[in-house]
């Protein structure tokens, strides 16, 4: 085998666009591994620079110049393979992005006084990253460390704080009180002023002690908090993860002192904490509670089914132990027969409970296994408006499982939520949009929901701005606008030429899914872009990618690209 010179001093620019690419990963990677998950509230640079990569590696790797570097057939193929896998990234993202930002919209949503589904918590914990009571707090510490750097917006900063709470409570600890809350803003508000010492923080919560206790390791943690870790079945030290030899804990009388010198020394008011009843006593009545009130789901006295089943609602709307406990004595098959009872009052309380468990996600595969999603489908067909909205929101809970989501689209669920979308009130109209969303990330209920006559009630969202559902709505369609049949129908110029105002003077996320939808529909028909075209969209896509949300610059982008392309077909 000889080596051979060649010269290459001819113009191959693509390969320090290849090279420079490969640097922008590493350097992304470490970028992201600094700031990660704050960015997903903030804004949406993090994938906006993943997406440059990708568009700036397909682009190189379109005008390889593989016979002037002398590339062997088998490393073009190896190429070739991954051109298509960036290809198919670019084709997964929207997606991907669309129902993150769904769920995001859910889990922050402030106008909803319903608990938040544990599956949409459990699925935003994984794409995140943050499963571990470990990987919260190194994101809390994060977070704390850009607020001193950076100051910060008490807005987003406490929707953060919020959110990591909710995750707390999915890995086995409890969100905090609203008066925990309420001390915690003030906490933030001071927290560019000073900095609590480090050895004053419960390390669970990273919240300043007020009754620190010692554990079999020698670690202090706060009484409330690791009493909640070792309620929770856990037998190991949160820090430093050696097994505890004992569950006794000891008052640290000496760090309590310190704690309060320290707070009056700097004016810092401690939190008060709420007053616990002794587990063991309280949890004995409260199983003996919930025995009886089962039992009374079945009770020939009318007045005694009506008192249990509003108890049972009662205890499973705040509380996840309740919801577990209430299903593990039997709860659910009562609570299921009970969907169909000839009284329009115990129907709406039996289909608010179960959507209170359903919150478990152990208890939404029960509940569908107990044959409740026929019943349900009818109480949101024939209900009060109170039941038709907590029947759509049982099923978009009940849904997060992929299972259900076929069982739910098969028993025929969809046509009365399409019903609801277009009558109902507007929470119900919310309800009914967040389980189309849901249910039609499967591809067949995509079909059924466009013969269910979903996008004529989508289509007038768009239009009604009072309602405030111009995202959801947006959401929607861009998932039936991948099906053909759904293409068929919103591929009209009345369509296009709303889709450009949106894009004109919507807002921010509005412009983005509009963006999103119009791309969509112009990569399988060019005569939907050159409408568009027509419309004027070409100098409000310009304006989104000059001061546009980094989401929305790369949708505008994208579509200003294919444009291009579609000009000179044309």
């Amino acid at each position: 085998m000889s080596l051979r010179e060649q010269d290459l001093s001819g113009s191959l620019t693509v390969y320090p666009v290849v090279c420079s690419s490969g640097f922008l990963v590493f350097d992304l990677l470490n970028w992201v591994s600094i700031k990660k998950k704050m960015q997903v509230l903030e804004s949406e640079a993090v994938m906006s620079r993943f997406h440059a990569v990708y568009d700036k590696l397909n682009e190189a790797l379109d005008d390889m110049p593989y016979d002037e570097l002398g590339v062997s057939v088998e490393v073009q193929e190896q190429v070739e393979l991954m051109r298509m896998q960036l290809k198919r990234a670019q084709k997964r993202r929207d997606t991907q992005d669309i129902e993150l930002a769904m769920d995001l919209m859910v889990v922050l949503s402030e106008k909803d006084d319903r608990n938040v589904d544990n599956a949409i918590l459990q699925r935003l914990a994984n794409r995140l990253e943050l499963r571990t009571f470990c990987d919260l707090k190194a994101e809390t510490v994060a977070i704390s460390k850009l607020v001193k750097q950076f100051g910060k917006d008490a807005q987003n900063i406490r929707q953060i704080m919020g959110l990591f709470g909710k995750f707390k409570r999915i890995i086995g600890f409890e969100e905090p009180s609203a008066q925990d809350c309420s001390v915690s803003s003030r906490t933030l508000e001071k927290l560019p002023s000073f900095s609590i010492p480090h050895e004053y923080l419960c390390p669970i919560t990273l919240e300043i002690m007020t009754d620190p206790v010692i554990v079999a390791t020698g670690q202090t943690y706060e009484r409330e908090s690791i009493q909640k870790w070792l309620d929770s079945n856990h037998r190991t030290c949160p820090k430093t993860g050696q097994i505890l030899h004992h569950l006794l804990v000891v008052p640290n009388y000496a760090l309590r002192n310190l704690i309060l010198q320290w707070c009056e020394k700097n004016d810092f008011e401690l939190p008060r904490k709420a007053i616990s009843v002794g587990s063991d006593g309280s949890s004995s009545e409260l199983v003996k509670q919930i025995s009886c009130l089962v039992q009374d789901l079945s009770s020939p006295q009318l007045n005694a089914r009506r008192h249990a089943i509003l108890e049972l609602r009662t205890l499973s709307k705040d509380n996840p132990d309740n919801r577990i406990l209430i299903a593990s004595m039997g709860g659910v098959t009562p609570l299921v027969q009970l969907l169909s009872f000839p009284d329009s009052k115990i129907q709406e309380h039996a289909v608010t409970a179960l959507l209170n468990l359903s919150l478990n996600e152990a208890n939404k595969r029960v509940i569908a296994q107990e044959g409740a999603i026929p019943a349900i489908i009818d109480i949101l067909q024939n209900g009060t408006d109170e039941a038709r909205e907590n029947s759509a929101a049982a099923l978009f809970s009940i849904s997060m499982l992929d299972e259900n989501k076929v069982l739910v689209g098969s028993t025929n669920g969809i046509p009365p939520l399409v019903d609801l979308l277009k009558n109902g009130t507007v929470r119900g109209k919310k309800d009914a949009a967040t389980a189309l969303f849901n249910l039609s990330l499967h591809q067949a209920n995509k079909s059924r929901a466009i013969k269910a006559g979903a996008i004529p009630p989508l289509l007038n969202l768009l239009e009604d701005k009072n309602l405030g559902m111009i995202d959801e709505a947006l959401s929607i369609l861009l998932l039936l606008a991948s099906h053909p049949e759904g293409r068929g129908q919103l591929g009209r110029l009345s369509f296009i030429k709303t889709l450009v105002e949106i894009i004109k003077n919507g807002t921010p996320k509005n412009k983005e899914c509009a963006t999103s939808v119009l791309l969509e529909l112009g990569l399988h028909n060019s005569s939907f872009v050159l409408a568009s075209l027509q419309y004027g969209v070409y100098e409000h896509l310009v304006e989104m990618v000059r001061n546009g949300t980094n989401r929305g610059q790369r949708k505008a982008n994208s579509l200003l690209q294919h444009m291009s392309k579609c000009e000179h077909i044309a």
